[in-house]
């Protein structure tokens, strides 16, 4: 069976639901591939018309409020063990320089950490745990877990649809090469903020440097 063909046997609801709980998921600390997933379901928005996109950025919103508010929550509860406890689990994404790294963006930004974070892939998985650690008041995270929710989720699915459908006729040959797309995009901002994570980290550490000489004198 050709690709094309196969994808449109795939039920709609079965995306919907895939997209919903990976965002989720990923929003509430566990590290997954949301991005990449909602990415590419946008992809298929496009070329398959029994996937309705306005279902899919609803479905997206509403996994990233709620994965984000249960972060919170459990975040709120487990307090600084529950960092350590990750840090032990996925050393990759919550070590030392990662949550230092967090942290920092949180006592700068405020609120506005939580909004933005919804757009980088790093801070992304830490927002909603974090703001629950670092005690925010559940108002102030609620308002930018929403707003930051529905732009990021919305906004994503409206753009890369969008683009689709002005190259529908393309994707159709070549949808394989749309999907390897989405991968790199995702990883690439990974990637991106593994390596200001290990700058911040060098950082921190020459500045700890230049301290000692000074406290010894």
């Amino acid at each position: 069976m050709h690709i094309q063909e196969w994808l449109e046997t795939v039920p709609a609801v079965s995306v919907y639901l895939l997209v919903g709980v990976v965002i989720g998921v990923e929003s509430l600390g566990i590290p997954l591939p949301g991005e990449i997933v909602l990415v590419s379901a946008a992809i298929l928005a496009a070329t398959q018309d029994h996937i309705n996109p306005v279902v899919l950025g609803a479905c997206a919103s509403a996994g990233a409020i709620i994965g984000d508010s249960i972060g919170y929550m459990i975040g709120r509860k487990g307090g600084q063990p529950l960092l350590n406890w990750a840090g032990r689990k996925f050393p990759k994404h919550f070590g030392p320089d990662h949550v230092a790294m967090a942290e920092e963006k949180f006592e700068k930004w405020g609120m506005w950490a939580v909004f933005f974070g919804r757009f980088i892939a790093l801070l992304r998985i830490f927002a909603g745990p974090l703001a629950g650690v670092l005690k925010m008041p559940y108002w102030k995270f609620l308002i930018a877990n929403v707003l930051g929710g529905i732009i990021w989720a919305g906004g994503t699915t409206a753009l890369i649809y969008t683009l689709g459908m002005v190259a529908e006729s393309w994707l159709r040959r070549f949808q394989w090469l749309g999907l390897v797309a989405a991968l790199c995009f995702g990883l690439g901002s990974f990637l991106i903020m593994k390596r200001r994570a290990k700058k911040a980290a060098a950082e921190r550490e020459a500045k700890a440097q230049d301290q000692v000489p000074a406290a010894i004198d």
